[in-house]
């Protein structure tokens, strides 16, 4: 028997779990079972436990595209089946054009030899069925608990919970969101910059099909997605400036479809339908560092970015599949799992891979918002080249694949 497990009744019995986890969303969850399926002994710690996915319910509004890297990391943890089973929209194709110019890109699976590019899940699907597999994984649940306090010992770190009780554990995970408390109790700072725009969300029926392809149309005041649904429909993703947004949030649902129809050039008809709608802010957030004593971010907690390049849930799980790797090796190879040089190693490796994607869709973003006419034909003259530039293009599909 792994040492690791064998050793893991009398970690229980003395109180020393090997990991604690801090925040059960999608990232949080996903790291509390990818550990404890490695043989750590984990916990999982957060205010409340989420409220279970409905197949008879209406389509969350948060929906997440995976990319194969997640799928993978999903099927790994034994849930992508039960996920792909019951809702899940499979796409092929994407599809990215520049308003001003008409320079347009695409990318297909089967350029690279794969049936999807990826998969549009509801977030609460995702969640639900991370939350589900916990128990059978022995994960310890502690909720609804919250962390009102961290303190670093010779061998453990310690989290003082509101309730007064006291977890102990080896490392300790912060994968609280954005705004994540337990960065701020250990002092980790962040950087970044506040879009002044929000992203409107909403499911739509439009009246041609959405062909299983990614839709995005780049106009000056953000990205316009049409995400595809498995009942037909498109998600809708829509970054405005912060005004801008206010008034389209007002809008009656007639005048909503008819102004996302001129916003989307009309590509796939007129806008038929749409369900209520829900906006959140944009912003770019990166922390100042991901590791400290016993303590590493990952997720939300480390990084927030843009929306449009759909890649926030999966740099949070490439985060994950980095910390079980580093973990996993380090106590292969007999090496304490909280020693610095060992949470060191993910925090480098991590902190440079988001760092250089975050700053990248940044970059993305700002090129597109050049409305200067010189620079609007510059920026044209690059994206066709850059669909005709099949290896590089082919090299930039295969990144944000995760592979």
């Amino acid at each position: 028997m792994n040492a690791s497990i064998s050793n893991e009744s009398s970690r229980r019995r003395g109180g020393l779990l090997d990991i604690a986890v801090v925040g059960g969303g999608m990232v949080g969850a996903a790291t509390a079972l990818a550990l404890a399926r490695a043989g750590f002994s984990t916990a999982l710690i957060d205010v409340r436990e989420p409220a279970p996915w409905d197949a008879s319910a209406e389509v969350d509004l948060r929906v997440v595209g995976l990319a194969p890297s997640s799928v993978r990391l999903l099927d790994e943890l034994g849930v992508w089946s039960a996920i792909r089973e019951a809702r899940a929209s499979a796409y092929a194709r994407m599809c990215v054009w520049d308003s001003e110019n008409g320079a347009t890109i695409h990318f297909d699976a089967a350029d690279e030899g794969r049936d999807v590019l990826g998969f549009i899940v509801e977030n609460s699907l995702v969640q639900t069925a991370l939350w589900r597999a916990l128990d059978e994984a022995g994960v310890r649940r502690i909720v609804p608990a919250e962390v009102s306090g961290y303190a670093m010992r010779e061998d453990r770190a310690q989290l003082e919970l509101a309730d007064g009780q006291f977890v102990s554990a080896r490392v300790v995970v912060a994968a609280d969101g954005s705004q994540s408390p337990l960065r701020g109790m250990v002092g980790i700072g962040t950087r970044g910059r506040d879009y002044a725009q929000r992203g409107i969300v909403a499911h739509v029926r439009t009246a041609r099909p959405h062909e299983a392809t990614a839709w995005q149309r780049f106009l000056p005041g953000g990205p316009l997605a049409f995400l595809p649904l498995s009942d037909g429909r498109s998600s809708i993703v829509w970054s405005l400036p912060e005004v801008e947004a206010t008034r389209v949030l007002a809008m009656d649902d007639r005048a909503f479809c008819e102004a996302l129809g001129v916003a989307s050039d009309f590509r796939l008809g007129p806008i038929e339908a749409t369900t209520a709608r829900a906006a959140f802010p944009l912003r770019l957030q990166l922390a100042d560092r991901y590791e400290i004593g016993r303590l590493v971010l990952l997720g939300d907690a480390a990084h927030a970015v843009h929306p449009l390049a759909g890649q926030g849930v999966n740099l949070g799980f490439r985060d994950v599949t980095e910390l079980r790797d580093v973990l996993v090796a380090a106590r292969d190879a007999g090496s304490d799992i909280a020693a610095s040089h060992v949470l060191r190693r993910y925090a480098r490796r991590r902190r440079s891979a988001d760092t250089l994607d975050a700053l990248s869709f940044d970059a993305l973003g700002r090129v597109y918002g050049w409305q200067a006419a010189p620079l609007v034909a510059a920026r044209g003259m690059g994206v066709r080249l850059l669909e005709k530039t099949g290896p590089l293009k082919r090299l930039l599909g295969r990144h944000a694949a995760g592979l």
